[in-house]
């Protein structure tokens, strides 16, 4: 084993912490930017995301899996030579895709923004994020490298890093471009996060340059095993057989999700909603709910990048029953974590969003979502499993069907005025249940694999015990200040529910253990 590679729940649990610091540091700038640019500037500023990851999907949608495949399966083998080779033919696809797409977007930018986007004032945003399509392109390329070494520290430090620059400049060059307008401070936060991902790139370059001569010392005997002529020849063929099909599956994915910004607001319109209050209404969703949403995902993501190089070395082994205790390891985890954060969105809605956005009317968007939380933690280790196991078509067809389905059913119902924005959410709820019941079904199909009923009962008596003592803290009037109330609520049944898995046996000493650093003081 390489001196840099870690196990699978060691670094998992290294993804896991850089993620949670990366999800509170990320919400000092969605708190603070929504007071400096208003929810109408937050609008702007997200409207431009859905059409750059679309982008960004078809240039490094499945090149990161290939990657970490290749290299993965290149790295067991010894073969340094192959790995190298798999890299620079990654770099070139990456590279070349990346500046083509780069250069069309500032050239159709004003077609875009006014035809595609629906509001002319986002124009100067989108701007400056195309040059952030370069530098994510060759980002991913690289994070992909490292999770094929099974070396999880370069991404989680880039991650860190980029999110603690990218929160003073967007807070900082959005404050300075307000005077110009709002259209001009979105810009400004777009700004600051072309510099935060600038500095993950470097960071992730020197890791690379530190640790390359590392890896080649360890593999030395490997270099030439095979004609390396003959290696890259070869090299961009395997990426592409295993990448078109991912990219595929998730363009579906990307393309949904841009379509639903333009159906939303273009749905908002048919109701009768003004286009100022359609964009402050879709910046409120995605750049305040969605994001309190998806803080617990940062477990799922930590799951699913090591799960798949993982699976991937079971899978060539033909190792059936480790494939079913890795991906139980990581369902099990993304069930017991994710639930009482799910239980928390739901139950304090309304203080949670005032004191963090001082947005009342918000609470009512996360008490909608927040029942379907625990699908959106299970469906990205799913994926990440079929995608392993060399099953994105599967992935890809799931996807589709709930593509399909969300985009009618945001026509449908966000047209109607007494629904509105809610409407979109009970669209984008349905679509979330279809495609993780869908993949579910897949998976346990294809591995014969199934969990334990048992485990989900008893998560669900450890969420209701601690959503009955969360509601009774919170509303009953044992102290007048409604912040104490809403602390003392949060910690109580976080504590509650901890006690409820420790004695149902959810999780034991074993699973602290693994934890990084401190696990075995605990």
């Amino acid at each position: 084993m390489s001196k840099y590679k870690q196990s699978f729940m060691k670094g998992t649990l290294i993804l896991l912490t850089a993620g949670i610091i990366n999800r509170v540091l990320g919400f000092v700038p969605r708190i603070a930017l929504p007071r400096v640019i208003g929810a109408e500037g937050v609008g702007l500023y997200q409207m431009g995301y859905p059409f750059l990851i679309v982008i960004i999907t078809i240039i490094t949608g499945g090149i990161p899996l290939a990657i970490a495949k290749l290299v993965a399966e290149a790295e067991s083998q010894g073969n340094e030579a192959r790995i190298q080779n798999i890299l620079k033919t990654a770099l070139a696809i990456t590279c070349t895709l990346s500046i083509f797409f780069t250069a069309v977007c500032v050239l159709a930018a004003p077609w875009i923004t006014s035809h595609l986007l629906t509001d002319t004032r986002v124009y100067y945003t989108f701007m400056w994020m195309s040059p952030i399509i370069i530098i994510v392109g060759i980002s991913a390329v690289f994070k992909g490298y490292f999770q094929g070494r099974q070396n999880m520290i370069p991404t989680a430090v880039s991650q860190v890093c980029e999110t603690l620059l990218r929160i003073v400049c967007v807070l900082f060059f959005a404050y300075k471009m307000l005077p110009y307008g709002i259209e001009f401070a979105a810009a400004g936060a777009m700004i600051g996060v072309m510099i935060g991902e600038l500095l993950g790139l470097f960071i992730l370059l020197v890791y690379y340059w530190r640790n390359k001569k590392g890896y080649r010392s360890f593999n030395k005997a490997s270099i030439g095993s095979k004609p390396i002529q003959r290696q890259s020849r070869n090299a961009f063929n395997r990426i592409m057989r295993i990448s078109l099909p991912v990219t595929a599956s998730r363009l579906v994915g990307s393309l949904s999700y841009f379509l639903e910004s333009i159906a939303i607001v273009q749905s908002l319109a048919i109701a009768g909603v003004a286009t100022a209050v359609a964009t402050a209404e879709y910046g409120v969703l995605q750049g305040m709910i969605i994001p309190v949403l998806l803080l617990p995902s940062a477990l799922t993501y930590s799951l699913s990048v090591s799960l798949i190089p993982s699976l991937s070395e079971a899978a060539a082994r033909k190792d059936i029953p480790l494939i079913h205790k890795r991906l139980h390891q990581s369902l099990r985890l993304a069930l017991v974590t994710g639930a009482p954060f799910a239980v928390l969105m739901y139950v304090l809605a309304d203080p949670l969003c005032f004191y963090l956005y001082k947005n009342t009317e918000a609470g009512v968007m996360l008490k909608m979502m927040a029942p379907i939380a625990l699908f959106i933690y299970f469906q990205a280790p799913l994926q990440a499993a079929l995608q392993a196991l060399d099953k994105p078509g599967n992935a890809l067809v799931n996807t589709l069907i709930g593509a399909v389905v969300k985009l009618a059913l945001i026509y449908l119902l966000a047209t109607k005025p007494n629904f509105g924005i809610l409407g979109a959410i009970m669209a984008i709820n349905i679509n979330i249940i279809i495609v993780t019941l869908l993949h579910w079904n897949t998976v346990s199909r294809f591995l014969k694999f199934s969990m334990h009923t048992a485990d989900f009962l008893k998560v669900g008596a450890s969420m209701l015990i601690m959503g009955v003592v969360c509601f009774f803290i919170m509303h009953t009037g044992w102290t007048t200040h409604l912040f104490i109330r809403f602390v003392g609520s949060s910690f109580i049944s976080l504590l509650l529910y901890l006690i409820c898995i420790t004695q149902f046996q959810l999780i034991n000493k074993y699973d602290l253990k693994r934890i990084p650093w401190f696990g075995k003081n605990i």
